[in-house]
């Protein structure tokens, strides 16, 4: 039978999804599945990780039927997934031993922040290129291991095992045989030193997380074993490869091969990436350092800026809110008030990210008068996300010393004209948009394809089979101004601190 597909999985904050692609780059068939997002306490974000694994194969199994492909058919499985959020489980039972801690949630900010006290951040900082962060992994793992009732005993009896979302699926679907993770899902647990390439035993020890407990690091195009859950594809064992972090796939898939080349990934939260090279640079001021891929044997590097709310405030505005029910209605909304008038809301639902990193600032709704009307909040919340990107720009800019030419978007939300218009109006750059939102699918598909030979090297990929769309900056300097300080003085009410 010949194998002329790969089924990749696309497992994200708010749900997962499952693609078939040919060996032209086309997208034979998609299937999608949403997921419970679990707010125990304020501050807190918890997923259910069988849940999550349940949707792995539901969508993988319903893709394949609406494509009409056997397994059989199948090159490889690839697997692009939500970074940072931390799983740990029983090896003998296979069940978690907690929900998985979500990349968004702050329990662990005051720890943090006693670890910052006791002066670790800039060991954290030069081995991992990260600051010290809830939004990372380890204090998540740490936290389970100290709070979750009868962990200890599990960890003393050798029966743990911990990773974050890709080592989860990766362990379910090969039967418990293979316990790994990719470089760049690696680099983002605050364990991981990216200059040694190996889990750092001084961090390990400091989280107090053994690193007997997380998963063999591999490059994003080796070989994970095979498909051996026989609820999955019966006897037909399918090779599992291409398995890459989501922002960083999104990058690969924008085919930001070139240093200085940059992508910004709207989901849940956005991710500002820029590709840097071979060799990684010291990060700072709100910015950190990742492993962009694992590929061919070669580590390439990133700097990244990491916005923690933008979609989610859509998703707040509709579900909390009630301020519209269809996104058509939102158009038709945004359309009655083509300005905000003044209204910002500055999304700190579970802190800011770069370039402010304010873990305990909250979210706040600015500049309202008596005529304020849904409207406006609507189009407040939307522009949010392009305030945030500036700022994000900015400062890749003033790191780098490198002037973005355009920047490359993908993602849900960058289906969304009035945002990218806007967005290129801010930033008084091209915005560059693809077609296809499903990038981080599409990078994962790349290295999967690969690994497995339909290609020679990454000069042989396949385009994108739809056009890019452009944006073109049209906003006067002077009103673009007035806007953007109009933003800078809203963040600077729900700071909390002065840094």
């Amino acid at each position: 039978m010949k194998k002329d597909y790969i089924l990749t999985i696309d497992q994200s904050t708010s749900g997962t999804k499952a693609l078939v692609f040919d060996r032209s780059g086309t997208i034979m068939a998609r299937s999608s599945a949403p997921h419970q997002q679990i707010y125990p306490q304020p501050g807190w974000v918890e997923h259910d990780p069988l849940e999550i694994y349940e949707s792995v194969k539901q969508t993988a199994l319903d893709v394949l039927q609406t494509a009409g492909i056997q397994p059989g058919e199948l090159a490889a499985l690839t697997v692009t997934n939500q970074r940072e959020t931390a799983v740990m489980w029983d090896r003998l039972t296979g069940l978690p031993v907690y929900p998985a801690i979500v990349w968004q949630c702050q329990r662990t900010a005051d720890q943090c922040q006693s670890y910052k006290a006791a002066g670790l951040e800039e060991e954290v900082r030069s081995k991992t290129g990260l600051m010290l962060d809830p939004y990372f992994s380890a204090a998540k793992w740490g936290w389970m291991l100290k709070e979750v009732e009868g962990a200890e005993q599990k960890l003393n009896e050798g029966r743990l095992l911990a990773g974050t979302i890709d080592s989860w699926i990766l362990w379910k679907l090969t039967a418990g045989k293979v316990h790994a993770t990719d470089y760049t899902n690696a680099s983002r647990t605050s364990l991981f030193n990216i200059h040694t390439l190996g889990w750092d035993e001084a961090l390990c020890e400091q989280f107090g997380v053994p690193s007997r407990l997380l998963p063999e690091v591999k490059f994003s195009d080796d070989g994970y074993g095979y498909t051996e859950d026989p609820a999955l594809f019966g006897e037909v064992r399918v090779p599992i490869t291409g398995i890459i972090g989501d922002s960083q796939a999104a990058l690969y898939g924008n085919q930001c091969f070139q240093p200085g080349m940059a992508k910004a990934t709207y989901g849940t939260g956005t991710s500002l990436l820029m590709n840097i090279g071979e060799k990684p640079s010291p990060s700072g001021n709100g910015l950190v350092t990742a492993i962009a891929w694992g590929r061919g044997g070669r580590i390439t590097y990133a700097m990244e800026a990491v916005i923690r709310t933008t979609g989610d405030s859509m998703k707040w505005v509709r579900d909390n809110l009630g301020l519209f029910k269809t996104f058509e209605e939102m158009g038709q909304l945004l359309a009655q008030a083509p300005s905000n008038e003044g209204v910002y809301l500055v999304p700190a639902f579970v802190g800011l990210g770069a370039p402010y990193w304010d873990a305990y600032a909250r979210a706040s709704l600015t500049g309202m008068s008596r005529s304020t009307g849904k409207a406006h909040i609507i189009r407040a919340a939307l522009e949010s996300t392009a305030y945030q990107v500036c700022d994000a720009v900015r400062l890749l800019e003033k790191e780098t010393g490198i002037l973005l030419q355009e920047l490359r978007t993908d993602g849900g939300a960058s289906d969304n004209p009035t945002l990218m218009q806007f967005q290129a109006d801010l930033l008084n750059r091209p915005v560059v948009k693809s077609k296809i939102a499903e990038l981080s699918a599409m990078g994962s598909y790349y290295l999967g394809g690969l690994a497995v030979g339909f290609w020679s090297s990454p000069s042989d990929l396949p385009s994108p089979s739809a056009p890019y769309q452009s944006y073109i900056p049209e906003m006067k300097p002077e009103l673009r101004d007035r806007f953007y300080e109009g933003w800078l003085r809203a963040v600077r009410s729900v700071l909390t601190h002065t840094g």
